[in-house]
């Protein structure tokens, strides 16, 4: 089968197509036929080295996919060969057919396409239990969602339209902020505006935001900072900047703030039952038309340098998508 292997830890032009073996699945795995997999900015740093469940080389990249089943292994009973699936894997979704835990495999139903499902779970998953979990976000609060336009943010904004929150959305360009409102987004503010902290605090009349999801990190976690309202949640859900913030202890005291993290691939070992129930959740508000994903591009698994340089270059919109066969 052919396989995206990476040989060096550095930068994605050192990726390349290559014939491996076909894996077998064990005890309590499947072996998924690829249709699709979906980018995400943890893929630049695992082959880069910088994630934090670091791979040696060589491995096959590819954190999520859609596909059929292919074959099952031992003790695998409630799936079956030819059965449409999406799951998150912990890497080696860039290729052809990729071995999954049966635990992490999730039947599709009709109403999503190969296409949108193989960009589905990490985007849509990290937002509900963020947002669901983590935060308690309850109806008629304020949620202020970064990144907007990206991957996870426009995620955030359309699962906390479904909660019930009034969603301020965040992101550089006009162009972004459509995107933003075109998928529920109540209010948006440019976050390349020269005075972003000043308009922050300006929103909701001063009254701050109840919570703030953020993806980017950075100057965008500090602003944020200083603009919740009382017991407030910020939600660290990545670092797309690049830059890992401090948190200043004195003002979480002061207006008794919440940090709270969120690593959603640590929920697959953890409590795999609450994130199979969250993407039953999730994929049942897509059917009723609830959710809208957005995939701003498809590329042919043989141009999968580009298809990472424009998710690097933050020129995409919503999810980018690899396909693997016609």
């Amino acid at each position: 089968m052919k396989a995206v292997v990476c040989r060096q830890l550095g930068d994605i032009g050192g990726l390349a197509i290559e014939d491996v073996d076909t894996p077998r699945p064990g005890e309590g795995e499947i072996l998924i036929d690829v249709a699709a997999a979906g980018l995400n900015f943890a893929d630049l740093l695992m082959i880069s080295g910088r994630y934090q469940e670091r791979r040696e080389p060589p491995f096959v990249p590819g954190l999520e996919l859609a596909g059929r089943v292919g074959a099952v292994g031992a003790g695998v009973n409630e799936l079956s060969v030819g059965q449409r699936v999406l799951a998150p894997v912990d890497s080696g979704a860039f290729a052809e057919k990729v071995i999954a835990r049966a635990n992490d495999v999730v039947p599709l139903p009709d109403t999503i396409d190969d296409v949108t499902a193989a960009g589905f779970a990490i985007a849509y998953g990290t937002s509900h239990g963020a947002l669901e979990w983590r935060a308690h976000l309850q109806p008629g609060e304020r949620l202020l969602v970064h990144g907007a336009a990206g991957g996870v943010g426009l995620t955030a904004v359309e699962i906390g339209k479904r909660m019930g929150a009034h969603v301020t959305a965040t992101a550089r360009g006009d162009d972004k902020l459509a995107v933003a409102r075109s998928h529920g987004a109540d209010e948006v503010i440019d976050s390349g505006s020269d005075d972003l902290v000043g308009l922050l605090k300006a929103a909701h009349d001063g009254a701050g935001f109840d919570v703030v999801y953020d993806p980017v990190g950075g100057a965008m976690f500090d602003a944020s900072l200083r603009a919740m309202a009382w017991e407030g949640r910020l939600l660290c859900i990545g670092f797309a900047s690049g830059e890992v913030p401090k948190i200043p202890a004195n003002i979480l005291l002061v207006k008794n703030l919440a940090a709270l993290g969120l690593y959603w691939g640590s929920y697959r070992r953890k409590d795999p039952v609450r994130l199979r129930r969250s993407l039953g959740t999730l994929l049942a508000w897509h059917g009723e038309g609830t959710l809208k994903p957005l995939v701003s591009a498809t590329f042919p698994m043989e141009r999968v340098v580009e298809a990472l340089e424009q998710l690097r270059s933050r020129r995409s919109q919503g999810k980018v998508v690899l396909t693997m066969r016609g």
